[in-house]
C-alpha cells in the first residue's frame, strides 16, 4: 500500500545569521558563519568557539508573559513559519511537535529547585505556553531523544499525518546555550578550540549555537507539488551513554530503511545533509554508516561549521536549509573541511555545488545511541 503523500508548506529558521529561512540561506550563500569566539564570563572562564545571539536580540513583542529566552524563540519562529501558510491552529486536525534536548534548563543555574522550579523548568509547561500563545487545541507533542529531536520530531509529524489523525503537523524545534549547557560539553573534551572542521583530518571537536527551526507539514492535496518528506527512520545502536557506534551498522539501518520507506532507491539519493559534528568518533561513525548503506561516493556536507551545533534544533535548521538547497539546485559546502580525514570515504564538498538532486537525505545521531535519517523530495 502506498503511503500517503506529506508536503511541506512553509518553514523558518531563526537563528543569529537570521530570523527567517531566507535571509539565513542568503548569509550562508554568502559563506558566513554565525560562529564566533566568545569570552563571556557568564557562560565560562575560559573563551569558546559558538554561535549566539546578541543580548540585545529581541525575539517578540510581549509584556504580559514571562516568556523565557527558550519559549520566546520558539514562538518567534513558530509565528515567522504561521505567516506563510494557510494553518489553523486551533483546528482539531492540526497538531504542534516541540522538539528540544535541554528547555529551560538554564533556570537551575541562580534559582533553588523547589517544586514551583520542577515544574516550571519541565518541557511539557513550555510546550502548554507555547501552545496557548497560538490557541492549539490539541495537546501538544514532545520529542526529546538528545541531538535526534529535531530528525525525530519530523518523522513523527509524518507519521501521524499518514494515519489520518491529523492534517497538518507543526515541527518546532529550539535550544539556548547556558552554563551548564556549556560545561557539561566541557566536561567532556568534546569542544574545539577553534572553527569547527566536520569530517576533516584536522578534526577535534564541536561548536555549540543557539537557534529555533519550524517546518509544517500538510497531508492535504492542495500543495502537490510541494517538496515532500518521503521517508524517515529511527534506530539505536545501545553502544555507550556518549560514545557512538563502533561500526556504523546501526545509522545505516536507519538509512535503509528511510530510503525504502520513501519508496526509492539509494542512486535516486543527490545529496546527504550530514549530522557532522566534527568530533572524531560521531564522524567516523556516519563516513562508516555512510558507506555501508552504498552512499560514499555522494556529495554531503555538513552545516555545524555555519550554526555550531544547535543541539534539538539542529535536524530542523539543517533540514530546512537542505529544503531550500533542493529547492534552488544549490548545495552549500561543508564550512571548515579542506582535507578528509584519515580512513573517511565519504565524498566530502568542499566548494558551493549547483546541481539537480530530486532527493536528498538527512541524518542524526545523539547521546544514548540515537539514530534517525529522513528523505526530502520533489
Amino acid at each position: 500500500m502506498r503511503e500517503k503523500d506529506i508536503f511541506i508548506v512553509a518553514d523558518n529558521v531563526f537563528s543569529p545569521l537570521g530570523k527567517t529561512t531566507a535571509a539565513n540561506f542568503l548569509k550562508l550563500k554568502e559563506n558566513i558563519s554565525a560562529v564566533k569566539q566568545h569570552s563571556n564570563t557568564k557562560l565560562s572562564t575560559l573563551p569558546f568557539f559558538a554561535s549566539l545571539f546578541d543580548e540585545n536580540t529581541q525575539f517578540i513583542e510581549d509584556d504580559k508573559h514571562a516568556y523565557t529566552k527558550f519559549e520566546q524563540l520558539l514562538i518567534a519562529s513558530i509565528a515567522d513559519a504561521l505567516q506563510g501558510a494557510e494553518t489553523n491552529a486551533s483546528d482539531k486536525k492540526t497538531v504542534l511537535i516541540i522538539s528540544s534536548t535541554k528547555g529551560n534548563i538554564s533556570l537551575l543555574e541562580n534559582e533553588p529547585v523547589s517544586a514551583e522550579l520542577k515544574k516550571r523548568i519541565a518541557l511539557s509547561t513550555s510546550a502548554k505556553l507555547v501552545a496557548g500563545h497560538f490557541g492549539f487545541v490539541n495537546k501538544p507533542v514532545i520529542i526529546s531523544n538528545a541531538c535526534i529531536s529535531g530528525v525525530l520530531g519530523i518523522i513523527t509529524g509524518m507519521r501521524l499525518l499518514r494515519s489520518g489523525e491529523y492534517e497538518t503537523a507543526i515541527i518546532a524545534g529550539a535550544d539556548v546555550i547556558s552554563k551548564f549547557i556549556l560545561s557539561g560539553f566541557q566536561s567532556f573534551q568534546a569542544l574545539s578550540p577553534q572553527l569547527c572542521k566536520p569530517f576533516d583530518i584536522a578534526h577535534d571537536g564541536l561548536n555549540l549555537g543557539e537557534g529555533a527551526g519550524t517546518i509544517i507539514l500538510s497531508a492535504n492535496k492542495k500543495y502537490a507539488g510541494s517538496i515532500k518528506v518521503k521517508g524517515g527512520s529511527v534506530s539505536n545502536d545501545a553502544n555507550h551513554i556518549s560514545g557512538p557506534s563502533r561500526t556504523g551498522q546501526e545509522l545505516a539501518g536507519a538509512i535503509t530503511t528511510a530510503v525504502k520507506d520513501a519508496g526509492i532507491l539509494t542512486t535516486e539519493i543527490g545529496f546527504i545533509s550530514a549530522h557532522g559534528t566534527a568530533t572524531v568518533y560521531n564522524d567516523e561513525m556516519e563516513a562508516n554508516a555512510l558507506s555501508i548503506s552504498g552512499l560514499q561516493a555522494i556529495p554531503l556536507n555538513s552545516l555545524k561549521g555555519y550554526y555550531g551545533h544547535t543541539l534539538g534544533a539542529a535536524g530542523l535548521i539543517e533540514s530546512i536549509i537542505s529544503i531550500q538547497s533542493l529547492k534552488q539546485n544549490y548545495f552549500l559546502p561543508a564550512l571548515g573541511f579542506e582535507k578528509a580525514a584519515t580512513g573517511s570515504q565519504v565524498n566530502v564538498c568542499s566548494a558551493p555545488m549547483q546541481i539537480t538532486a530530486n532527493n536528498i537525505l538527512k541524518t542524526a545521531s545523539g547521546f544514548g545511541g540515537c539514530n534517525a535519517a529522513v528523505v526530502f523530495g520533489k
